[in-house]
């Protein structure tokens, strides 16, 4: 990962992107999101972990009002162009896997499930997961951003971390 986050940054400082939307812009991505933002912000631009943790913040939450109020009506238009509704149906199904740390603690499911920064969790994957289930909206929203706060916190004690024992 910090591969693709080099490649990616990289690509994007070559091209006059400023560090700040950088980071931005790595946090939008599914599967990137702030945890790969905020390890960009610190360990590979050097930023203010401050400063890092609310731009890949916003970033990453950006994206959740959207998928929590369009993707089912989303996942029912792709579900009719051919070619597509296969890897609708496998995405709706891998993702429903994951349901029954929500039926099991409810929202605390929730906020868990975004808050421990491992692969196929987060933000993206919460909100899709919350659209699948039918959760109130507003609610999920707010579980959400606690959950990114809370990953973000995680990733950004690990990126000083790391930052520290390779940079000195």
């Amino acid at each position: 990962m910090q591969e693709i986050c080099r490649t990616l940054q990289e690509f994007l400082t070559a091209h006059g992107i400023p560090d700040w939307l950088v980071v931005f812009i790595i946090s939008l991505f599914p599967v990137l999101e702030c945890r790969l933002g905020m390890f960009t912000a610190i360990v590979l631009l050097n930023m203010n972990p401050f400063v890092g943790f609310v731009i890949s913040f916003l970033g990453n939450i950006l994206p959740i009002p959207f998928i929590l109020l369009l993707i089912n009506k989303i996942f029912e238009w792709l579900k009719k162009i051919p070619g597509i509704c296969k890897p609708i149906i496998w995405l709706e199904q891998h993702t429903l896997k994951k349901r029954d740390k929500i039926d099991k603690y409810g929202v605390w499911g929730l906020l868990i499930f975004v808050a421990i920064p491992l692969p196929g969790t987060g933000g993206w994957t919460g909100a899709l997961l919350a659209s699948l289930l039918g959760l109130d909206r507003k609610k999920s929203f707010g579980v959400i951003c606690v959950g990114v706060f809370i990953a973000g916190l995680i990733i950004s004690v690990l990126s000083l971390i790391i930052g520290e024992a390779v940079f000195g």
